[in-house]
Order: C-alpha cells, then structure tokens, then sequence
C-alpha cells in the first residue's frame, strides 16, 4: 500500500464519520420532535382516562399522580346510569348522523356539478361557498337564533341540524370538488360512449372513484357535529334534548353535594364520548389515508 493511499484514506475518514454524526443527529431531532408532539397531543386524553379511574380522594389530595393508586370503574358506572347522558349521546348520534348524510347526498351533488362542468357563474358560485367557511360562526350567530326563532325551532333538534349544514355542507362541496376534478375525464367520456346518463355516470362511476374523499369528508362533518357546541348551547334548552358537548358542560353528578364538581364522573364522561370518534378514525383509516393525498392529484 502506497503512502499516498494511507494519507487519502486518513483524510476522506474524518469527512465520512462527520456526514455519519450529522445524520443520526438528525434522525435523533426529527424523532424528538416527533415525540414531542405525539406527547403533546395525546397527553391530555391519557391524562382524562387516568383521571376516570381515580378515586375522589386521590383526585383532590395535593400532589401529582400519573398512574392511579386504586383503580376503579365507579365513575363509569355512575355515567352510564345517567339517563340524561344517555340521552345526550342518542340526540348526538342522531344530529351528526344526519348532518353527515346530508351533506354527503347535496355535497357531493353539487361537487360534481361544479367539479366535472362547466357553466357560466361558476366561479362565482365556487368563491361564494369557499366564503361560507370563512366566517366566524359567533358571527352568524344573531341571525341564525332570528331564523330558528321565526320558524319555531327553538329547543328543537333540527335547529342544530340546519345550523350545522350551514359550515358543513359548503365544506363537503369545497373539498368533494376537488376530487371529482381528479377523476381523468377518459372514464367519463368511456361511460357517455356506453350509453350512461349524467346521473348514471354519478351514481355508478364517480361516486365510487371519490370513496375515499366521501370517507374523509364524511368523518370530519360528523367529528365537527358532534363536538359542537356554541349552537347548542344557543338553541337548546331542554335537558332532554343536550348534544353530549352540552351534557358535560352542564354535568350533574349522581350523588353531587352543593357546588361541588366530580371531576371523575366529567372525565369518565369525556373519555365516553371521544371513543365513537376514535373508533370510526381507526375503521375508515385506510380511506382516510387515501383521500387526504389524493385529493390534490389531478389524473
């Protein structure tokens, strides 16, 4: 071996080691970051499920626990005995379940409409919805209470229903176009060559081409609908008609005594009502996935 390799060799080493460190060494703030955030967001509803498993008296006593010395599922069993929380859950099931497929069935609708032809006052039509999500819904707030008021739907349901579709219908419109643009226009003109009417080439080719945009969309306007609570808090009234945003707000634990607040009861409540949500994200996953990237790609 050469002198000339053992010096080329002394002096390309260090430079290898040194792009090695600055590797790792980004990997390692990339994956602390990471971390940092995962904590970040997931630590207030591990801190809601171990809270539910507490006792009062070890929620109150000074200092900070992390992992309850006694567990137990009291909290549990007081909520579900709460015929007005069970209640709350059924008007939420309902509401959001209803927001969700309507505005499935007029936003898609309208998406093709505005996605796949072209029509004059169009882009008016699209800067016109695009608006409709911008506005704070305090804003609004007046005028939906004078609406609801003057067609009787105070303290009704569907008040919270209407007012709903009013955010979630032109979000439904806004991304859903997105996606029937991204369809490639040779499947449409395939079918049109077959014989299939517009509305056959929505019901039979598009809609099944935009599933996973449905899926995506459909589980955000059902996410926003059931943890509404400015609207329910404005038009309802009655105990028996609380959305479970509202329920918890207002809780009144079984067994409370003055103004006392049982934290756990509220907690366990909490955890209750974020479970159906975590249970449909973790179903419709895969459709998820897939209509977040492709939404954005035109074919």
């Amino acid at each position: 071996m050469s002198v000339e390799t053992v010096k080329n060799r002394a002096m390309t080493q260090p430079r290898v080691s040194s792009r090695t460190w600055k590797k790792v060494g980004g990997k390692a703030a990339f994956y602390l970051l990471v971390g940092v955030i995962v904590v970040y967001i997931l630590f207030p509803f591990y801190w809601a499920v171990v809270s539910s498993l507490k006792t009062d008296k070890e929620l109150f006593q000074p200092g900070v626990t992390y992992w309850p010395e006694n567990l137990t599922f009291e909290n549990y069993s007081k909520v579900l005995s709460n015929n007005l929380f069970i209640q709350a859950l059924l008007n939420s099931a309902f509401v959001s379940g209803l927001v969700t497929i309507v505005s499935l069935l007029f936003g898609s609708l309208a998406a093709y409409a505005l996605g796949r032809f072209k029509f004059r006052g169009r882009s008016f039509v699209l800067y016109l919805i695009l608006s409709m999500t911008l506005f704070p819904a305090i804003a609004i707030l007046g005028g939906l209470f004078q609406i609801i008021n003057a067609i009787h739907l105070y303290d009704q349901l569907p008040a919270l229903i209407i007012t709903y579709l009013v955010f979630t219908l032109p979000f439904t419109v806004w991304v859903l176009r997105s996606f029937f643009q991204s369809i490639p226009y040779e499947i449409e003109e395939a079918a049109y060559m077959d014989g299939a009417s517009p509305w056959q080439i929505y019901y039979r080719v598009m809609l099944p081409l935009a599933l996973p945009g449905l899926a995506t969309v459909g589980l955000l306007a059902f996410i926003g609908a059931w943890n509404e609570l400015l609207f329910a808090l404005s038009f309802i009234i009655s105990p028996d008609k609380y959305n479970v945003s509202l329920a918890i707000t207002t809780f009144k634990p079984i067994g409370g005594q003055g103004f006392a607040v049982d934290w756990g009861q509220i907690m366990a409540a909490t955890v209750l009502v974020t479970l159906p949500l975590v249970a449909l994200a973790l179903v419709f996953q895969r459709a998820i996935l897939s209509g977040l990237t492709s939404g954005g790609v035109k074919g």
